[in-house]
């Protein structure tokens, strides 16, 4: 062996030496990219008053993040076994990080989403590469779950602790720092992350990435998110909602025809001839849609009405992160003797009451009674919903498309965050504007009272398509489902286009 070959030798040795720091380093690029979903919601009356936003427009601060992410996630997986996980992680921090500084000094609304839209897209690069880095780092199957087990903690803590950072942040220096912060995280862990992770490429065959499908769903998502959001001030049949929600339909139905053809495609239509998966996959767009259109609301509702500081609106969320992490905790150890069908009735229904709660919603209302506790009601039954609805997507296809089926479940949790953001906006305004009569604050109040409501009946819908489309099964199967869930990454999770499901928005 020749001395630099050996050199060589040595160096790439020492890298696969401190698998300790490969973990560390993930893990706070997977909590950063968790972490802006919701760190903004605090943020958004800032927002909105610093740079003359509209609420429309406030809305397009977290679809742009959410549907950049959602629409390019699959194909961020696929390109990280392409070109090299190690360089695509090193990419999607760099974007992330550079996107993160341009939308903290952003001076407009509009360049403002701007730098959200490409930090969606630098977290669709990042986060699946932090995935299949520790699957190809930790081969031990004992080691790979410990893991992935600390990755999903600390992403899930990411999405639990933004609304309380969003506060302090927001609150003790500016809006801008909630974006600001990620630049000195971003360029440690650029820094350590050369030295520390081994580049890595999916063995066998390549597949081909699949552009024209990742751009055309988002095309759509975005034509169909903005159509919805304009018709606060136009109506539902003036030519610029007709015209948008006629390019997003073709979108994605030019999307469904290029993955039909594609040898490759980003998802499989194969895939929807599981009853459970299409089923578990619709129930997530309902609770994406209820989870981002509560922290948004509730946001408003406690600054805009209330009165609260940001500090104090985020120490006011922090119940409902962590009855999501009870829930969660709680759904995990008893969905193999109850069973996930009969979790996804129970979990959406408990849900539907605290928002038929929240519905009662008016301008002076108490904090525990009338939002606290109704709030945590919320959170708890979704945080009870997620093991199960995930475990029922995986579970109804065929192991190879295990890790693909993971992936489509959390991005059809941004889809519907984003899709239904938009509808309940709508249906927000337009209750506002039938109670204008009572003065600003109220009629404000009542038409996020009437949002809550039609999300309440969107969790019946979601118990109502478990009940119908999720097949019964034993204790035997829920067994082997619980015990599948546990090994998710032993295997699967290295699959190409395997994204990360995280629990908690």
């Amino acid at each position: 062996m020749t001395a630099p070959a050996f050199l060589r030798h040595q160096l790439e040795t020492a890298r696969t030496r401190p698998a300790g720091l490969v973990l560390l380093v993930v893990c706070v690029a997977q909590f950063m990219v968790v972490l802006d979903i919701s760190i903004v919601n605090v943020a958004l009356p800032d927002m909105q008053t610093d740079l003359h936003m509209s609420q429309n427009g406030l809305a397009w601060v977290l679809n742009a993040y959410t549907l950049t992410f959602a629409g390019f996630l699959l194909l961020g997986g696929r390109a990280a076994d392409l070109w090299g996980r190690r360089r695509l992680f090193l990419i999607g921090v760099a974007v992330f990080s550079l996107t993160s500084l341009l939308g903290g000094l952003a001076q407009t609304g509009g360049e403002l989403i701007g730098a959200r839209a490409l930090q969606g897209l630098g977290g669709a690069i990042l986060s699946p590469a932090t995935l299949t880095i520790l699957t190809t780092t930790f081969t031990d199957p004992k080691a790979r779950t410990r893991a992935l087990g600390l990755w999903s903690a600390v992403a899930g803590a990411g999405g639990a602790t933004g609304v309380l950072a969003g506060g302090v942040l927001t609150d003790l220096l500016s809006w801008r720092w909630i974006l600001f912060i990620n630049v000195p995280i971003g360029i440690a862990v650029l820094a350590v992350a050369r030295f520390a992770i081994v580049e890595s490429r999916a063995e066998g065959e390549r597949p081909t990435l699949d552009w024209l499908g990742s751009l055309t769903v988002t095309g759509g998502l975005v034509a169909l998110v903005y159509g919805i959001v304009e018709t606060d001030s136009h109506s539902w049949g003036s030519p610029l909602v007709v015209i948008c929600l006629l390019v997003g339909i073709a979108l994605i139905v030019a999307f469904a025809f290029v993955e039909s053809r594609h040898p490759h495609p980003l998802v499989p239509l194969r895939l929807f001839r599981s009853r459970a998966l299409t089923g578990a996959n619709l129930i997530m767009i309902m609770i994406g849609s209820v989870m981002f259109s509560l922290f948004f609301f509730l946001s408003q509702f406690l600054q805009d009405v209330q009165g609260y500081s940001p500090l104090r609106a985020g120490f006011a969320f922090l119940p409902m992160p962590l009855a999501i992490i009870v829930g969660t905790q709680l759904s995990s150890r008893i969905v193999a003797r109850v069973g996930a069908r009969q979790l996804l009735i129970i979990g959406p229904l408990i849900s539907a009451v605290g928002l038929l709660l929240l519905s009662r919603l008016h301008a002076d209302s108490s904090y525990l009674l009338h939002i606290g506790i109704p709030g945590a009601i919320i959170t708890f039954g979704i945080g009870m919903s997620f093991v199960p609805v995930t475990l029922s997507a995986t579970n109804g296809v065929d192991r190879r498309d295990a890790g693909l089926a993971s992936g489509l479940i959390n991005t059809t949790r941004q889809i519907g965050g984003s899709v239904g953001l938009a509808a309940l906006l709508t249906i927000a305004a337009s209750g506002s504007h039938s109670a204008v009569a009572s003065g600003a604050a109220a009629a404000q109040t009542a038409g996020y009272a009437r949002a809550f409501a039609v999300a309440a009946a969107l969790l019946v819908v979601a118990a109502l398509i478990s009940a119908v489309l999720l097949p019964a099964q034993g204790k035997a199967g829920q067994a082997g489902m619980a015990s599948g869930a546990a090994a998710e990454g032993s295997g699967d999770a290295a699959e190409p286009n395997h994204a990360p499901v995280v629990a908690i928005d």
